[in-house]
Order: C-alpha cells, then structure tokens, then sequence
C-alpha cells in the first residue's frame, strides 16, 4: 500500500451523526431523546412529531446515512484505504455508545471522527464532542479500555463538499423556466441558531456578530455563487437565510426565516428562485419539511417559481473528500509535512478545537479537543 494511503496512527474511522425515527413508534421517544432535560410534555412533543407523521413517521437520515456508509466503503476500498468504518448516533439506533463499546471490543483504539456537521457552532461540534465524552464516560464506568479519539476538522470548504452544491445550484437554475432564469435570486439556506451561540461559535478570538458560524456559511455561498457565475455565465444575487428555527419566540435566533426572505423577494419583483440548503449535509426532514413542504408551499402561493437544489448526501465526491481528510489528519499526526487542502478566504480550519470554542451555557466535558478529560 503506498504511503499516501496510510491512516497510521488511525485504525477506524466513527461517522457520527443525529439520528432519526424509523417508524410511526419511534418518533415520540426520538423527540424525547432529543430534547431530555428540557422538561417538554409529551403532547407537545407529539405535536412536534407531525412532521415526522406527514412522511410516515420515518427520518430519512438514516437510510441517507447507511448510503454515506456504502459509499466511504467502496471509495476507501478502490483507494486501497484499509479502515473499517462505524456508525453511530446521538439520538437513536445505532446509539454513539454502543457503536463506541463494539469497537473497543473490535481492539479500535485509535479513532477519527467524521461528524455529519461542515460547520462550526455548538449544536453542530461541541455537542458531538460532549456526547463522545459521556459516550466514553459510560464505556469507562464498565471498565473498559478506552480508545483515543480525533475528529476531523470542518469541511465547510472542501472541494469535495462543494462541488456537488455548484452542480446542484446550477442544474436547479437550468430547470427553471427560460424565461424567469436569469433572473432568478438563489437563497442559500442553513439551520437557524440563537444569536448568542452564532456569536460565540468558533476559537475565542474569531467570537462576536455571527461568530464562525455566519462566516464560513457566506464563505461558502460565495464560493458557490462565484463558481456558478463562471459556469453559467450569469450572476444571480444572493442572500444567506435561515430555516428550522425551534427555540421560544423572545428569543433572538439568526433571521431572516426562509419563507418570509421568499415573501420579501416576491415584494421586490424577484422572478424566481433556487433554495441552496447548504447548512445540511443530506436531505434530512428539515430540508424535506422546512423546504421541500413550507417553503414550496409559500412559494406556490405567492406564484413564485422556486426550485431547490439537493445537499451533498452520499456524493462519491465527498467520499473522496472525507478520505483525503482522513490522510491529511493522519499526516499531520505522524509528523508528516501536510498542506490542508481548503478553497476560499477563511482557510482550512483547526484540527483541534481550542479552549472556548463554541461554548455551551453550562459547561460539560467534551472529547476530541485542547479541553477534553481524555487524552
């Protein structure tokens, strides 16, 4: 095997993701993992729960996953890669410990993570990172051999991870009618969060308005925006916006909301639109609910044209990408000259997450950084 595809020091590579109901029984008891702690009554939480009846009471995202599985297998054999792949989940079934305590039992003690998560804030890293600690906590309390674990740093602006999003952008705006697509606007969309953790996502030093959070997101849409100008020869405006919003009405979250950025766009004479989910790494139920069905609603009744171009999923792209990831980090943890391999202004981002960075309100151990209990 040549050198270039050795993952020495790793031995396995942990994807590590949400999770989600697999059927009409499971959505309540998901919705209560989910949000354990918050004191939520279950009828509410059944209410919560329609979105998942209106497909079944079935997430998509792990059938999505089980694909992304498929394929990081199939590349990483193609390249000669030799790195057994798990999965594991916050939420439900495979949970994160179980998946953790079968690959200590599989002599695992060298492991990478790769979170379903390209970017920096704390609901989409530092909550990762808290759950591999409790996960390595329980596996320590049955007294057991615990493995060292890495995560991988955010992909945000791989080329892996874009370029399936320009090819989305672009065949979406093709699909518009000839008349309308010139014009068009594109709304890259991502999942709001509090102001507060946006300004407080990212290493300390980068804290403030939007924090790392808002700015690796528009560093993105302008890669994409930039790469379909090219393409296409037309540029489109475009704004970040926000979707799935949760949290209680008086507090602040990210805005503007994706319906009323359709409304406002509709107002100014906009003749159509491409709705870029470029927050998500797979098409999951708040891209098939807060897009593909509110959305789209608000957009059919404003007689807005909109399309909305696919996340990333199983592209072989980003299988490619998580691979060159994988030996970069191998890399630069053997002692190897490494050059991180990152487009746009902001760079590559860090390897291990610093002190304060991405903070929670209350503070709690977590793994696979400058602040973990376990080294």
């Amino acid at each position: 095997m040549p050198d270039a595809l050795d993952a020495t020091p790793y031995d396995a590579l942990l994807l590590l993701s949400f999770g989600g109901p697999e059927g009409p029984d499971d959505v309540v008891p998901f919705l209560e993992n989910v949000t354990r702690g918050r004191g939520i009554p279950k009828e509410r939480l059944k209410e919560v729960g329609q979105h998942y009846f209106l497909f079944g009471g079935v997430s998509p995202i792990n059938a999505q996953n089980r694909a992304l599985l498929d394929v990081l297998r199939k590349d990483f054999a193609e390249h000669g890669l030799d790195l057994p792949v798990y999965w594991g989940n916050r939420n439900w079934a495979p949970y994160l410990t179980d998946t953790l305590r079968e690959m200590v039992a599989d002599g695992r003690r060298r492991i990478l993570v790769l979170a379903t998560s390209a970017f920096a804030s704390y609901s989409g890293c530092r909550q990762y990172r808290e759950n591999l600690a409790d996960s390595l906590a329980a596996l320590e309390a049955e007294g057991l051999e615990l493995p060292r674990i890495d995560k991988l740093r955010h992909y945000f602006n791989h080329p892996g991870f874009l370029e399936p999003m320009i090819d989305g952008v672009v065949e979406s705006l093709a699909d518009l009618p000839e008349d309308v697509r010139d014009g068009a606007h594109i709304a890259f969309t991502t999942h709001s969060i509090p102001d507060s953790a946006a300004d407080t996502s990212g290493p300390v030093e980068g804290h403030g308005e939007g924090g790392a959070y808002v700015e690796q997101h528009l560093d993105v849409a302008q890669l994409i925006a930039d790469a379909v100008r090219e393409r296409t020869g037309v540029g489109h405006p475009w704004r970040l916006v926000y979707q799935s919003r949760s949290g209680a009405p008086h507090i602040p979250w990210l805005e503007p909301d994706i319906c009323d950025h359709l409304e406002a766009l509709h107002e100014a004479g906009a003749p159509a639109v491409v709705m870029a989910p470029i927050g998500f790494v797979s098409d999951h139920m708040e891209v098939l609910y807060d897009l593909d069905t509110e959305a789209e609603a608000k957009a059919g009744e404003l007689g807005l044209p909109v399309r909305r171009s696919p996340t990333v999923g199983a592209d072989p792209r980003f299988a490619a990408a998580v691979r060159e990831l994988i030996l970069e980090r191998a890399a630069a943890e053997s002692g190897r000259d490494v050059t991180p391999c990152a487009l746009g202004a902001l760079g590559a981002s860090h390897d291990l997450c610093p002190v304060g960075c991405c903070p929670a309100r209350a503070p709690r151990p977590a793994a696979a950084g400058a602040d973990s209990p376990y080294a």
